[in-house]
């Protein structure tokens, strides 16, 4: 599971079309860190923004049932955001990897950017016909801003990193950018949302899909400096070589997973103690602090797991999960499919009608029933339907789908 002999940047440049990385190439802690994260995504899309109006987390709501408010609290501290920010730095590292893996072709920059194109397209397809809390198309978006970072010396790249990490965490602070919606507008937001999401058919909801779109556009512009900078270090920390080398830097992975859980954690708590405990109020500092805790906690997670994945026992408890992150853009996609299909009207129609120990008990049966779907579909197949679809677009022919014994496997970059 070594990975140091991906893309030579002194290698002469080709037009000859990169082959798939082959099984030996392949990390896969890097696919066992996308399964896991994939699970925290699902759990805080279906509990914010499925089944309830994705404003309601901005508004007073009624007091919920013990069991509820407890597992709240846990999504809140433990999973959160954290989960959305491990899969931006995987995106980073994914970026980081191709750029060097098409070294020597010619092409590089123009694959690369057709490859930003079809994440685009996928994406804004995802965002007005399935679900508008989408990350596909800010992450293109993001993608199109690292990508000429991607062959500066890594003084830039933390550079960069830490002033769109410094503007991010001051943005709330000062004006904002773009209008932010006022209570009352978020407040009737919701219930249209309601009304809307839980009792509309599909035209219904798509044509109240495409006005929230507009009301939830300002939280992804405060969010993209944020996105941008997480690409960054993803990139800079598979430039570091440590994913490279993880098993002769065990020790430095878990005594930084140690301390970023100490201190990340202590951090979110601190952020979501007047919440949970009925802290002091932090104030203007709430916002950094409970930002500055999501990353550092999920940079500890990031290192728990890839070293746990290079030790032989680690590896047999967590290999379940690679399946799920190779094929991790099918499996995002399908999440949204299947949880309109449960929420929406045009289905079981369960908007707003579920608490939150039960719509995570389902999202927990999405995923346990996603991870033995892809499984089966990886032994048989060599990309996920989706993942097909991108790199056939990206290289402009259709790529072989089906799985052969010696054939080699997918990018890990996918």
């Amino acid at each position: 599971m070594t990975g140091g002999s991906i893309g030579s940047r002194t290698a002469p440049a080709s037009d000859a079309p990169p082959k798939p990385m082959s099984s030996s190439e392949r990390l896969e802690a890097i696919d066992v860190l996308r399964g896991l994260a994939l699970f925290g995504v699902l759990a805080m899309n279906i509990v914010i923004a499925f089944r309830v109006s994705i404003f309601a987390a901005f508004l007073p709501n009624a007091e919920p049932a013990r069991l509820d408010r407890a597992l709240e609290a846990l999504l809140t501290v433990a999973i959160g955001a954290k989960a959305l920010t491990l899969f931006s730095l995987l995106f980073g590292a994914g970026l980081a990897i191709q750029f060097e893996r098409l070294a020597s072709n010619a092409r590089r920059m123009i694959l690369l950017v057709r490859r930003l194109m079809v994440l685009l397209a996928i994406g804004l397809v995802h965002l007005y016909l399935i679900w508008d809390g989408d990350i596909l198309v800010e992450y293109a978006l993001a993608g199109f801003v690292v990508l000429p970072f991607l062959g500066g010396a890594r003084w830039l790249i933390a550079g960069a990193a830490l002033l769109l990490l410094g503007l991010y965490l001051t943005m709330l602070l000062l004006l904002p950018i773009v209008p932010v919606p006022r209570a009352a507008e978020m407040a009737a937001l919701a219930e249209d949302a309601t009304r809307a999401y839980g009792t509309g058919g599909f035209f219904d909801v798509l044509a109240f899909r495409i006005r929230e779109i507009r009301a939830i556009f300002p939280l992804h512009v405060i969010a993209f400096p944020c996105t941008v900078a997480l690409f960054l270090v993803g990139a800079l920390v598979w430039r570091s070589g440590v994913l490279r080398r993880a098993t002769a830097n065990r020790r430095l992975l878990f005594v930084a997973a140690i301390f970023g859980v100490l201190l990340g954690g202590g951090l979110s708590v601190a952020a979501a103690g007047q919440q949970l405990f009925n802290w002091p109020s932090l104030g203007r500092a709430h916002f950094p602090v409970q930002q500055l805790g999501t990353v550092v906690l999920a940079l500890s997670y990031a290192a728990a797991v890839i070293a746990a994945v290079n030790l032989s026992g680690g590896q047999r408890m967590l290999g379940w999960a690679a399946p799920l992150g190779r094929m991790a853009l099918t499996n995002y996609l399908a999440q949204s499919v299947i949880c309109g299909w449960i929420f929406y009207g045009y289905g079981l129609g369960q908007f707003g009608r579920l608490g939150v120990a039960a719509t995570l008990a389902i999202g927990i049966f999405v995923y346990l029933a996603q991870v033995v779907f892809s499984v089966w579909w990886l032994r048989r197949y060599r990309f996920g339907p989706v993942e097909w679809l991108w790199r056939s677009c990206m290289y402009g022919v259709p790529q072989p789908m089906r799985a052969t014994v010696n054939l080699a496997r997918a990018t890990i970059a996918d």
